[in-house]
Order: C-alpha cells, then structure tokens, then sequence
C-alpha cells in the first residue's frame, strides 16, 4: 500500500496498518492488536492496467487461497465473530481452482462470501463513463449492498446489477 493510500484512509479516519498476508505471524499479531468483532477480506494482486490482469493471474490465485487461509486463521485467532470475503460473480479463464478454493475456505470457517460483479466507476479499471459487461456493479453501490453483508449468515451472495 502506498504512502497515498494510507494518508487517504487516515483521512477518513482509519487506522490502516500494511502488512505482509503471506507472514503468517505477523499477520496475526496485527489482527490481534485490533480484537476486530468482523474481518473483511477484499484482497487482491492486480495490476493497475487492465490489459495486464493475465500476467498477475499466478499472484492473485495465491492471495486467494495461501492469503485467505492466513487471514482466516488471524481472524480466528483475535477471536473476530464475523468474516467477509470478496470473491467474483464469473468464472476466470485461469484460476477457477483458486476461486473456488477461496470460497470453501470461507464458507467452511463460517464467513460470507460476497460474489461481485465487475465493479465499474471511480477508481476502477472501467472509469470516465465506460460501464462492462454483465455481471456488473457500480463500485459505489457494491459497497452499499456490501455493509448491509455485515450480519449475513454463512454462504455466497452475489453482487451484482440485474441483467
């Protein structure tokens, strides 16, 4: 995470804390020092370009699957009740395996796994007007029907504007 970034979430008033997922202690101990009742799993290792989103396939299906067992386990450890992951609401042509993988993982530990759509709008890789394919959601309102997620019980919610 950037100096930018960090500022940024400060700026609203978050404490953010940059941490390596795969060191799996340290990882743990930052939790901790937080005693979160929800640990929400928005991981990813994209490129900033999407045409370049193949050549990070590899890393992104890691912090699917290695990064989410750490923060699962870290959760677990600070004794947070609740869990949220991010997931996508389409197959990838490289790394069904890990997705899938990924969402066993949460579901199994109890957590909510929120299948997105491509999110579209600001900050995203579909800016300035340009709306993707379907599945589909505004960035701003995937967060909305996000933190209504919060209380949800256990299993997989799609995201996602009606076709």
């Amino acid at each position: 995470m950037s100096a930018e970034r960090c500022e940024a979430l400060r700026e609203l008033e978050a404490e953010p804390v940059v941490c390596d997922v795969f060191d799996a202690g340290a990882l743990t101990e930052a939790v901790k020092r937080f005693r979160p009742e929800l640990v929400m799993d928005q991981l990813t290792d994209l490129p900033d370009e999407r045409d370049r989103i193949a050549e990070f396939a590899a890393r992104n299906n890691r912090i699917r699957t290695e990064g989410t067992r750490n923060l699962l386990a870290a959760a677990q450890e600070a004794g947070a009740r609740r869990f949220l992951a991010q997931s996508i609401a389409w197959t990838p042509s490289a790394g069904g395996e890990a997705v899938a993988e990924h969402e066993r993982l949460v579901v199994q530990a109890g957590g909510v796994v929120v299948r997105y759509g491509t999110l579209y709008g600001p900050g995203t890789y579909w800016e300035s007007g340009r709306i993707p394919p379907p599945p589909r959601i505004h960035v701003e309102e995937a967060a909305r029907q996000t933190m209504a997620l919060v209380g949800a019980a256990s299993g997989v919610v799609v995201v996602a504007e009606e076709p």
